[in-house]
């Protein structure tokens, strides 16, 4: 059964999302419904699971994905001898991909499922003429594509000027946001990737975090046990991203 929807529509092609499940995410949620409408019918609802890559440097972005739920997707720069490292997260606040414009759309980064879950996908093509045909979504895109922004070049000058501790504080509040539950998938392997560090470096940070019961940890998992504590451990860099998402898209954003 899609997301949201109580009873099955035997019309509906198989796949495709209703408006209830097109409000899972919560940029096309802040959209005029006359908007939602025109999207709808290209819209489909997927399963993302964990590891997923949805594209690689160069690719060109042939669908927009929109996760839902607790669903994150993380943006990673890859360097030429494979190690990468997270420019910027999105969770059902936002978009991997549909942030273009027109033409040929190649990837910078790569993209790949952190927290597996539901999410929304769009051909890019069906998504820029909804644009042209809606001002309301190209202005909605396009001030996300400037938040999303913002969110890379300081993760630029936290992973630059920042402790390990600060930067995973950081990261832990961001995907908690995404995730809106407590208890997180992850792995201390995982969060190595994302901070470009060593497990041993992440494991005597979680030990330390813990230690000051800021968070638990589970096998695979982190709960968050102390949410102001961890916001005080973290550098501005967290509380500057998430003030000018709140600046840019108040419809979109949420306590």
């Amino acid at each position: 059964m899609s997301m949201g929807q109580s009873t099955p529509d035997p019309s509906r092609p198989k796949g495709l999302a209703d408006l209830s499940a097109l409000r899972g995410n919560r940029l096309l949620a802040a959209l005029p419904s006359a908007a939602l409408r025109e999207l709808a019918p290209h819209v489909r609802s997927v399963a993302l699971e964990r590891g997923r890559v949805l594209f690689e440097p160069g690719d060109d972005v042939e669908t927009t994905h929109l996760p839902c739920h607790s669903t994150m997707v993380s943006l990673l720069l890859v360097t030429r001898d494979g190690r990468e490292v997270e420019a910027a997260s999105i969770g059902r606040e936002g978009a991997a991909g549909g942030i273009v414009s027109a033409g040929h759309k190649p990837a910078y980064g790569r993209a790949v499922v952190q927290i597996p879950g539901p999410s929304l996908a769009v051909a890019t093509d069906q998504l820029e003429a909804a644009k042209r045909r809606h001002p309301a979504i190209a202005d909605l895109f396009s001030r996300y594509a400037d938040a999303l922004l913002a969110q890379v070049m300081q993760s630029v000058v936290c992973n630059a000027l920042h402790p390990v501790e600060q930067r995973a504080a950081r990261w832990l509040l961001s995907t908690h946001d995404r995730a809106g539950e407590d208890i997180i998938r992850l792995t201390q392997q995982a969060l190595a990737e994302m901070l470009g560090v060593q497990r041993t470096t992440v494991s005597g940070v979680a030990k330390a975090l813990e230690h000051r019961g800021l968070i638990r940890q589970h096998h695979g998992h982190v709960e968050i046990v102390d949410r102001e504590g961890l916001e005080a451990a973290c550098c501005e860099c967290y509380a500057a991203v998430d003030a000018h998402y709140r600046t840019l898209l108040p419809e979109v954003a949420e306590d």
